[in-house]
């Protein structure tokens, strides 16, 4: 094996491994990795407790209309909280009626038609909305948010949830007097202000501590150990033609059932192994599906190498 398929194999190994440990600090795709569902819908499964959304964020935004006059820009404020961490990122959209402008630490989404998410990490995002130049009926909004653990992954630490509202057409409802007073949030406001002691709090809180470090610490042991696996069969690979004459010769009689079988399993475990990333499996299970499929492809390419490797005195014995 040439030392460049090595270092290909190794690297590409090394960064499929390694991308669950790191989230989107500068904002989030438009559409989740693992389809093509936009993520302002359908929110984001890498973080949170099993990929769900979280009733401990308090999701708010505020200076929503209640109707909207016609080309008229409305300032809003996105805001998160949370019982022990107070920053993170969000994504809204308008589904393209009306523009969005960012203000600090906002961007435009790429390829989103519109819509805007967070530049960095923070929270208390000003940004402004202008309404459609002509009556478009309803305005319907989506907004997802998340509050972050600070730990740098997308891990169960993290929190986030959905908040859709609309903004009325013109003269269907009574606008307000002060629009920058009317605030549209989701959540469980007890979790936030719940009746819970100091001490509870503290608990707990070390407790999410002591959990974030056994989740990282197994994500960072397995992950090693499957790229040490790795490299040690490669390492053999390499000590076996260098000083060992390379592969030994397996008559294609026994090389083709052999490999027809191993190439069944492979086969079944790439399969198992894109239905895992699809449904956002764990990625313990994930992790191994991976390693047992990567053990199967080397299974297939040992048949091939050791049915195409000259045949010596001693094998026709």
């Amino acid at each position: 094996m040439s030392r460049r398929l090595t270092f290909l194999l190794v690297s590409t190994l090394v960064i499929l491994l390694a991308a669950p440990a790191f989230g989107n600090s500068q904002g989030p795709p438009w559409t989740r990795i693992d389809s093509d569902r936009i993520l302002v819908e359908e929110g984001c499964t890498c973080h949170g407790a099993g990929g769900s959304p979280s009733s401990e964020i308090i999701l708010s935004i505020s200076g929503v209309p209640r109707v909207y006059e016609t080309g008229e820009t409305y300032p809003m404020t996105i805001s998160l909280a949370h019982q022990s961490y107070n920053s993170g990122g969000y994504m809204i959209w308008d589904y393209a009626d009306g523009n969005f402008t960012p203000g600090d630490g906002s961007k435009y989404v790429a390829e989103s038609n519109g819509a805007l998410s967070h530049d960095s990490v923070g929270n208390d995002w000003v940004i402004d909305w202008t309404a459609p130049a002509e009556d478009a009926g309803d305005i319907h909004f989506s907004l997802a948010g998340n509050v972050v653990d600070g730990s740098g992954a997308p891990d169960a630490g993290d929190h986030w949830t959905i908040l859709t509202f609309t903004v009325n057409a013109p003269d269907t409802a009574t606008a307000d007097a002060d629009v920058s007073l009317r605030t549209i949030s989701v959540g469980d406001y007890e979790s936030l202000f719940g009746q819970k002691s100091a001490e509870e709090i503290e608990a707990e809180k070390q407790a999410e501590i002591a959990n974030d470090y056994f989740v990282q610490g197994n994500l960072y042991f397995w992950t090693t150990l499957s790229i040490l696996i790795v490299a040690a069969v490669i390492q053999g690979e390499f000590y076996e033609r260098r000083f060992g004459g390379g592969p030994p010769h397996l008559d294609m009689r026994l090389a083709l059932p052999q490999g027809i079988r191993r190439g069944a399993v492979t086969l079944g475990l790439a399969i198992g192994f894109g239905w895992a990333i699809d449904t956002a499996l764990p990625w313990g299970y994930t992790l191994v599906i991976g390693m047992c499929m990567l053990w199967g492809i080397f299974g297939v390419y040992r048949t091939v190498v050791q049915a195409r490797a000259e045949e010596l005195p001693m094998d026709m014995v």
